[in-house]
């Protein structure tokens, strides 16, 4: 029991409310951008989605290597892992959100079930991204003893 005790207290460490942190920047300018291109500018559900990512990886990789991660060291690995890290989440949160949305709210409109599916794909994604990001992007080499 205290395997997993070590386990979850290791998960849920300064780490991670640094990540949520810039979570919140992040999706603060990600659903901006969004929402903006689906609903204003006429963008559909996977470009809007799809933009409103591109730009927050951005900033998101330079915060979590520098401020959640503390990461000083570049590779051609830690970039890839990233960008791969963020298409997986990308692809999965919200290949799932979009179907499964669309069956419980099957008698709303296309624009509530899109938006919704939007925000439930955020969630996912949020979660997917943070292991991802944490214990293969940036994950920390174990030191020798």
């Amino acid at each position: 029991m205290t395997s997993f005790k070590q386990s979850v207290t290791k998960l849920f460490d300064l780490t991670f409310f640094k990540f949520i942190l810039v979570g919140i920047i992040n999706t603060l300018v990600g659903t901006g951008i969004m929402l903006f291109l689906y609903n204003i500018a006429g963008f559909g559900y996977w470009q809007s989605s799809a933009a409103s990512y591109i730009v927050g990886s951005f900033l998101s990789f330079f915060l979590n290597k520098y401020f959640t991660f503390r990461v000083q060291q570049w590779s051609a690995y830690m970039v890839f892992a990233f960008v791969f890290t963020i298409a997986v989440s990308y692809l999965l949160a919200y290949g799932i959100a979009k179907p499964v949305v669309y069956h419980v709210l099957s008698n709303h409109s296309q624009k509530f079930r899109d938006n919704t599916a939007m925000l439930a794909g955020m969630c996912l994604f949020t979660g997917l991204n943070y292991l991802g990001q944490r214990f293969v992007a940036f994950r920390k080499k174990a030191t020798k003893m």
